[in-house]
């Protein structure tokens, strides 16, 4: 006996049982096929990465960041010239024990964004020095300084403003300023007669921000602020400034890029990172006019959906500020050491990028050299980094070397003379 006899009210027909069957498999198989197209586009474009020679490894650090380390599948002392640890606080010991009490006083994280639990007097501590530090008004923290540039332009921003953006600027602002609805006008590097022109192209609009980083982290250049808060107040605009690979350690008191050039009372708003010379953890930061600090904490997205900095982070963060508050020692140092590697390099006939800035790009043109030349650079005892597409522009590949005051001068003299080797070897100096 039929399915359709023995339950005529409750089953359905067979014929609509193998049809409904059907169905469920072909819809089932769809999402597979999909995938199946996806991960041919997806191996097809990093094979393409491959053959350009731009494909970026990540080598396993087994020990401390610092100045010397170890790597994995590297035997003995390895010198590292490619960290963002400017003045070498990564490991400092007093801001690795402020981390540890700072976990044993306050948890490993808040499990909260900041307006609802997430907010501890460590975290108000770390705004306070921050704007201390910056002679500005006030300061709002985020988990980095990507965040930061990604919730700023837009709370500030609105359709009847215009935002001027320096070309070569990172990568962070650029996604930033996409976010606000300004009208967006981009001006050749450093080109303060192209910013001018932006400024008369935008007269009409309410608000104006110039945009730029103060220190460019692929070439090591500085931006002009001298001339570009001349045209700001010529023109009645405001000036921003992205100090990720300056605060620390420019200027006579590591203050910036700002501090540097003479315009701290000039430059309106400042971005930076605690993930680079003030510990190196993670983190980032905007600091300015109190007004807008306090409309970020009311609108920017990246601060009002993302967890509070953890208390080791802050704690870490906190001394490493309070050092460079009480002494401007570690600063200081970094020219020096800066020069005596610019000064070896351009001798033995490399062309470094740039201008007296801890930045030192030995530029190679090619993306397969950089990093041939990095791998056996590694082999000789240092550790640097072959950068290229698109992190840099086709053509312009290069080692980026960055000095940090943990480097001694026979660090520097090492890696001189392993750069040496390394080049005559490939052919880039005789």
């Amino acid at each position: 006996m039929s399915l359709n006899a023995l339950f005529p009210k409750l089953s359905l027909p067979l014929r609509g049982l193998q049809l409904l069957r059907s169905r469920t498999l072909t819809a089932s198989s769809r999402p597979y096929g999909a995938v199946a197209q996806a991960r041919s586009v997806l191996e097809t474009e990093l094979e393409s990465i491959r053959v350009a020679g731009t494909w970026k490894g990540e080598r396993v650090i087994t020990s401390k960041q610092g100045a010397h380390i170890s790597v994995d599948g590297s035997s003995g002392d390895i010198l590292n010239f490619c960290a963002n640890n400017y003045l070498g606080l990564s490991s400092h010991p007093e801001v690795i024990q402020a981390g540890i009490e700072a976990l044993q006083n306050y948890g490993a994280g808040l499990s909260s964004v900041r307006f609802i639990c997430g907010t501890q007097d460590l975290h108000k501590k770390l705004e306070q020095k921050l704007a201390q530090f910056h002679e500005r008004e006030d300061c709002i923290l985020y988990a980095s300084c990507f965040d930061a540039n990604a919730g700023l332009f837009e709370v500030l921003l609105g359709p009847e403003d215009a935002v001027l953006s320096d070309e070569l600027n990172h990568a962070s602002i650029i996604d930033g300023i996409r976010l606000c609805r300004a009208k967006r006008l981009r001006y050749k590097h450093m080109d303060l007669n192209d910013l001018e022109d932006k400024l008369k192209e935008s007269q009409s609009s309410r608000l104006r921000l110039v945009v730029t980083d103060g220190v460019f982290s692929m070439d090591g250049d500085v931006a002009p602020l001298v001339g570009i808060c001349d045209l700001a107040e010529q023109y009645g605009a405001l000036v921003f400034i992205d100090e990720c690979h300056a605060t620390g350690f420019l200027g006579i008191r590591g203050r910036g890029t700002d501090e540097l050039l003479g315009v701290m009372d000039r430059v309106h708003i400042v971005n930076s990172t605690l993930g680079k010379a003030l510990g190196g953890a993670a983190g980032g930061y905007t600091v300015g006019p109190k007004p807008l600090i306090d409309l970020l904490r009311q609108r920017s997205r990246p601060y009002l959906f993302s967890n509070s900095l953890p208390p080791p982070v802050v704690g870490s963060a906190t001394r490493a500020v309070e050092l460079l508050l009480a002494s401007n020692e570690i600063a200081q140092s970094m020219a020096a050491k800066t020069m005596r590697f610019r000064n070896g390099m351009t001798q033995a006939g490399f062309t470094i990028a740039g201008a007296a800035h801890p930045i030192c790009p030995v530029m190679l043109g090619d993306a397969r050299l950089a990093s041939l030349m990095a791998d056996d650079m590694l082999k000789l005892g240092v550790y640097v980094i072959g950068f290229s597409y698109p992190v840099v522009p086709k053509g312009k590949a290069r080692i980026r070397v960055q000095i940090s005051a943990a480097h001694t001068d026979s660090d520097i003299d090492r890696t001189v003379d392993a750069f040496i080797q390394t080049g005559r070897k490939h052919g880039v100096i005789s």
